[in-house]
């Protein structure tokens, strides 16, 4: 009988229904093939718009989290939990902060990454486990990601979040879902039935792999990780990156590519630093100081040294 309630809610989900402009997506050409996912995809950005208020109060609360010492935490299976995992990797390289600052946990672990593990989804405990390794604290977010909405993996640690009073936050693609009743922000981008029928890693993945985009990406710029609309706290782990921080600094100060260099080098690629003491003309000590003063935000550092 559980069974076949669990079919029936499953079938009822918008994200496993059957998607009429495809019917015959079987038998279409390459060209008619890619023109009917494109089509599909181009409804995607204005399901994403509908919940804007409420990505805006994640994003409030993850920077509230991050201003105290807290941090954001991902969870999610299958193709969510890779979405999660992989948005907190690239904040380190992106914005500077340590591998503990953005986590993304995935149930099964970082074999399922590569590999699928679709049974791991199914333990509530699972992810209660996960974040007990990390020593997630009423001080951090959680963010469980899931297109459905009804992930035990996510549900079991939505709810030991909430439990120990920390702030919690669902990414669904589902109306009303399990996990929007059980978080305290829910975000809900309906992305309706796929191409391909429950292929949520499709429509559902790009509207929550643009959600995670703006949750990190808005948080970090609150944190004041972005100059204008240059990432002034890049790491130059790699020529690539090398690069991109001395363009940074010209675009920023209007200086060239030598001076760039020294106060690059002066400041071991210390972009922010660099761009502070070339725009107040300032030591490297008085700059450092005034940057500390002002958390990290350069335009409060330049209004400050006025």
């Amino acid at each position: 009988m559980g069974n076949q309630i669990d079919q029936n809610r499953l079938k009822a989900l918008s994200t496993e229904g059957r998607n009429q402009n495809t019917l015959n997506i079987d038998t279409a050409s390459a060209e008619e093939i890619v023109r009917m996912i494109n089509n599909e995809d181009k409804t995607v950005a204005f399901a994403v718009e509908k919940a804007l208020p409420q990505i805006a109060s994640a994003v409030e609360a993850i920077h509230a989290a991050l201003s105290k010492g807290g941090r954001l935490i991902y969870c999610g299976a299958g193709t969510s939990g890779r979405l999660g995992v992989l948005d907190a990797s690239e904040c380190r390289p992106t914005y500077g902060v340590d591998d503990n600052t953005v986590i993304g946990l995935i149930a099964g672990g970082k074999d399922a990454m590569f590999y699928a593990k679709e049974g791991a989804e199914d333990s509530q405990t699972l992810c209660v486990d996960d974040l007990k390794a990390i020593h997630f604290s009423e001080k951090d977010v959680l963010v469980g990601v899931a297109a459905s909405g009804r992930t035990p993996y996510c549900i079991g640690g939505l709810e030991y979040a909430n439990s120990i009073g920390a702030v919690t936050v669902s990414v669904c693609c589902s109306k009303d879902s399990t996990m929007s009743k059980i978080a305290q922000i829910p975000i809900e981008a309906v992305t309706g039935s796929e191409s391909v029928t429950g292929s949520t890693r499709m429509k559902a993945g790009t509207a929550q792999k643009m959600i995670l985009n703006m949750l990190s990406t808005a948080s970090m710029i609150l944190q004041g990780k972005v100059y204008s609309n240059l990432m002034v706290d890049v790491q130059p782990t790699n020529e690539k990156l090398i690069i991109r921080a001395r363009n940074i600094f010209m675009q920023a100060t209007g200086a060239n590519e030598a001076r760039a260099e020294e106060l690059l080098e002066q400041t071991h690629y210390h972009v922010k630093l660099a761009i502070v003491m070339e725009l107040c003309g300032l030591e490297m000590q008085t700059a450092q100081a005034l940057l500390e003063k002002n958390h990290g935000h350069i335009g409060h550092a330049i209004l400050d040294a006025k």
